[in-house]
């Protein structure tokens, strides 16, 4: 059974992957703690799903969201040997997705006001959570403490396809809901 409890953060520090340990406020763990965010509430969204399509993107994106984070997490000197790295085809997985998703649904032209659906709500929660997390990233890249720029370009393509996601599911609960000839 995996220990829960090390006790090793009771000082205020956390280790990072590899040895250096850093204060729980710097702007590396704040920066993962928020994308941990952002993936607890994409888990709350495909919690309430009832689109198999919609479940699977949202884990693939979560499973994504952990490589982020261990990228995030790992020191300089252990970044190659690591091999935690977001990649041009992570972006190009999520340009794809968006485009496929763009097809089956017109995005209105105005600003969307979050709550049709329970499930497209919590998705633009996540979708919030992770524009903060990519505008923490982007200080991360311009301060120099991370190089891959992979990673913004990431956050900022995850944020559009969560977005087109919950319309995508606004507009499959509304279909549902449409009178039929026989009604």
């Amino acid at each position: 059974m995996a220990k829960v409890t090390t006790g090793t953060g009771d000082t205020g520090y956390t280790g990072l992957l590899g040895a250096e340990r850093v204060p729980k406020y710097d702007v590396r763990p704040d920066t993962f703690g928020t994308i941990d965010e952002a993936t607890s509430a994409l888990g709350l969204a495909r919690a309430m799903t009832k689109e198999p399509r919609v479940r699977e993107i949202i884990f693939h994106v979560q499973q994504e969201l952990y490589l982020l984070m261990g990228e995030l997490a790992t020191t300089p000197e252990n970044y190659e040997k690591m091999g935690l790295q977001m990649t041009g085809a992570h972006v190009q997985w999520l340009e794809q997705t968006e485009a496929q998703l763009q097809q089956e649904v017109e995005i209105p032209n105005k600003f969307i006001i979050p709550g049709d659906t329970l499930d497209g709500a919590a998705l633009d929660l996540a979708r919030t959570i992770i524009r903060r997390a990519e505008r923490m990233t982007v200080k991360l890249l311009h301060d120099k403490v991370i190089q891959n720029v992979e990673v913004v370009r990431y956050l900022n393509r995850l944020s559009d396809l969560i977005f087109i996601l919950a319309r995508y599911i606004e507009v499959k609960s509304s279909l549902a809901t449409l009178p039929t000839d026989e009604e």
